[in-house]
């Protein structure tokens, strides 16, 4: 009897059996970003026009005071870099949901979500591959900015890859948890529209807070609510060697209940059955 019960009972997965699930999705992903040349390319032109062109505009208009974490005057294109990387993460995540919505509609998805691995972990590995090929996109911008003289310290390329990962982490979960809820690829775009502009323009990546509370406080206290704000701060101090606490708990934070509320959404008892046969997980 005992050895019935023994042989009924599912077995733990190795470590590389997890590795092994882990480097497939992260090769999918990577292959596809490969093949998808243009992607790369317009995630550097939409950061790289408001770098060269917005920038040299708004020059003479927004003056920037010294504000943590910069030690002097720094020009406008300096203070935008770090939101304009953290817009490369957010865009890329959007697009990341967005091949999960396709997924979801060609029924790669559920070949996907049958696996026997934990659905949190599958998902989590989606996410680490997103947010991988969205460094590639955040250094090639940095390396093109170089030769614009924005020129952090040289410790802070180094010193920012963590906060760049937990930023990529939150902004894919939170796509993640939004493409959950899509249920038609013609659907993604309208949707986008009230997530990515709201969140991009409601932040501190084009102008400094202080100026958005001489203006309005109450939409400072949108922009203080926005994580997306937080993501932007992180980057922003972690690039000059500076750690923002309460830019580190919000992101932290919010990577958690985004990712939660994404597995959750998957779990086919409560979220992708209920959606009927477009993607075949009903």
């Amino acid at each position: 009897m005992s050895s019935i019960t023994t042989h009924d009972t599912p077995r733990g997965f190795s470590f590389s059996e997890y590795m092994t699930c882990l480097t497939g999705i992260v090769w999918r992903e990577g292959l596809r970003f490969l093949h998808q040349r243009e992607r790369f390319v317009s995630a550097l032109v939409r950061p790289l026009v408001w770098l060269f062109i917005f920038a040299a505009g708004f020059r003479q208009v927004l003056g920037i005071s010294i504000i943590p974490p910069y030690e002097t005057y720094i020009l406008y294109e300096v203070f935008i870099a770090p939101g304009l990387m953290a817009m490369i993460q957010l865009f890329n995540g959007m697009q990341s949901s967005l091949s999960m919505v396709y997924d979801r509609e060609m029924g790669n998805m559920r070949t996907l979500l049958v696996s026997p691995l934990p659905r949190g972990f599958l998902l989590f590995c989606k996410l680490l591959a997103g947010t991988a090929v969205s460094l590639l996109q955040v250094y090639a911008f940095l390396l093109i900015a170089w030769f614009w003289d924005i020129t952090p310290p040289p410790i802070g390329y180094l010193t920012v890859l963590p906060a760049l990962i937990l930023s990529g982490l939150m902004l894919g979960s939170l796509g993640m948890l939004i493409s959950s809820g899509i249920k038609q690829l013609e659907s993604f775009a309208g949707v986008m529209n009230f997530v990515i502009f709201p969140m991009f323009f409601a932040s501190s990546a084009l102008y400094p807070l202080w100026r958005v509370q001489e203006g309005s406080p109450f939409l400072y206290y949108v922009c203080e609510a926005n994580p997306f704000t937080h993501a932007v701060e992180l980057i922003r101090f972690a690039l000059y060697g500076q750690v923002n606490w309460i830019s580190l708990a919000v992101v932290a934070t919010c990577t958690i209940v985004f990712m939660t509320g994404a597995i959750f959404a998957y779990d086919p008892s409560r979220g992708l059955a209920r959606r009927g046969p477009a993607g075949g997980e009903g």
